[in-house]
């Protein structure tokens, strides 16, 4: 059948076959609804979506639903005739890759919340689907529930957005506030977090900033019209906060975050500026700051998610809600589903990678911030001087210090104005070198100022 006008590829009577890679927590939710809701669903698509199979590790597993649809043979499910759309929410790289690049040769159309493999392998899957005309959807990989990549792809296509901030990890956001809340330590709080389901049992991808650099990844990639692999982003977690750095950034009116920072900086040394003809280059980053509680950042609590996106005509946009969770994760996913299989229906496409931009990436040294830096020192005259002294030989200007009496000596907490990450890693370094410095307890950047 052909289109005509507004008239149907497909029949009404003609229905659109789904195949489900998965049945986790989303993989059940996204089941569940194709199931209970098939009658809204066929009409806000125009033809009734069928579920033709669901593919899994074990078929010795009561899933309620009848056993004819279950299948551990994932590719003969992808490259069935009867699929026309592959929903992927198995996780991980392989197989997930694989089947995804069969999927879209074949000409099915592909929903995926696989972050880490879309971080890394964008550019290959988008270059299947663009060969076989099908659609590659993956709203539920970045922040849950959250509509954030769906605005930054058509919404904001004919603005430039210059940054987005956010916090995309709901185990580590929990952590955060809980000690900021309760004054606990960090191990302390995890442990909370793992008993309540917040962390899983290996929690290293969530807290040391894997997933959110991840994220990071593809919001920066749809952004900037630049393809940005997870290599490409700077990482910290949040595994060395300690109960002291909560309450030192209280002091001065802040909290703290993980936050991924994916933004536009000025051309580097030797680079000719943008006004002459040069490029400017993109910062990707993700680790733990300080943000005023005036932020609002600052008041997105517990495992929900927020990003921020900062445009040149649209201003500052906030999107925030849950970021994570079967039925959150699977809402973003059966979106995605309904737009594929209205293309489908209609014989419409869904916008292809857009990469023309092809900014350069800009180290973290090269990328300027304003830092909080906690030193242990002892307690006696010339100190101050000889460690102002240090900031200055090295170019970096402070803008405030507050000193504290301690059983241990006096401890100074310094917080400077912008300066790149390379002159305050030497800073640091000559910092820690001071015969009148017992320590330097720890350095973290602060964000969301106007300084």
């Amino acid at each position: 059948m052909t289109e005509v006008g507004n008239r149907a590829v497909f029949g009404s009577d003609r229905p659109i076959g789904v195949a489900v890679l998965g049945m986790g927590n989303v993989g059940t939710e996204v089941v569940r609804i194709l199931r209970e809701h098939a009658d809204d669903l066929r009409s806000r698509v125009g033809a009734p979506l069928v579920l033709r199979g669901v593919a899994v590790r074990r078929l010795d597993v009561d899933r309620g639903i009848p056993a004819d649809l279950l299948t551990t043979d994932a590719e003969a499910l992808v490259t069935r005739a009867d699929v026309d759309l592959v929903v992927e929410v198995m996780g991980g790289i392989d197989p997930a890759r694989g089947l995804i690049g069969a999927a879209l040769s074949a000409g099915k159309s592909v929903v995926t919340a696989n972050k880490a493999l879309l971080a890394d392998y964008t550019g290959e899957l988008a270059a299947a689907a663009e060969r076989s005309r099908a659609d590659l959807y993956f709203e539920a990989a970045v922040a849950g529930a959250i509509p954030v990549v769906r605005p930054l792809i058509q919404s904001l296509s004919g603005d430039r957005v210059n940054r987005v901030v956010g916090i995309v990890n709901g185990t580590t956001n929990f952590i955060l506030s809980a000690m900021d809340e309760t004054g606990a330590d960090y191990e302390v709080t995890l442990k909370e977090a793992t008993r309540l389901g917040y962390a899983e049992a290996d929690p290293t991808a969530d807290v040391e900033g894997y997933d959110a650099a991840a994220k990071a990844a593809i919001l920066a990639s749809l952004a900037f019209h630049t393809r940005v692999t997870a290599a490409d982003v700077y990482r910290e977690g949040i595994s060395n906060i300690t109960a002291e750095d909560l309450e030192t950034a209280a002091a001065v009116g802040c909290t703290v975050k993980l936050l991924a920072i994916c933004e536009r900086v000025p051309a580097g040394p030797g680079e000719p500026a943008p006004a002459d003809g040069g490029k400017e280059r993109i910062s990707v980053r993700v680790y733990p700051a300080l943000i005023p509680r005036k932020h609002p950042l600052s008041a997105v609590n517990g495992a929900f998610n927020a990003v921020v996106v900062e445009a040149e005509n649209a201003g500052r946009l906030m999107f925030y809600g849950q970021g994570a969770g079967g039925a959150p994760t699977a809402s973003a996913v059966m979106g995605d589903l309904v737009m594929a299989a209205r293309n489908k229906f209609y014989g419409g496409r869904a916008p292809g990678e857009s990469v023309y931009a092809e900014l350069p990436i800009a180290p973290i040294g090269d990328t300027p911030t304003r830092y909080h830096v906690n030193l242990q020192v002892a307690d006696r005259t010339g100190v101050l001087q000889a460690v102002a002294g240090e900031f200055a030989k090295h170019g970096v200007s402070i803008s405030t210090v507050r000193q504290e009496g301690s059983d241990e000596g006096a401890r100074l907490v310094v917080v400077t104005h912008h300066a790149e990450e390379s002159a305050l890693a030497d800073t640091v370094a000559a910092l820690a070198e001071l015969e009148s410095v017992t320590s330097v307890t720890s350095v973290l950047r602060l964000e969301g100022t106007e300084e």
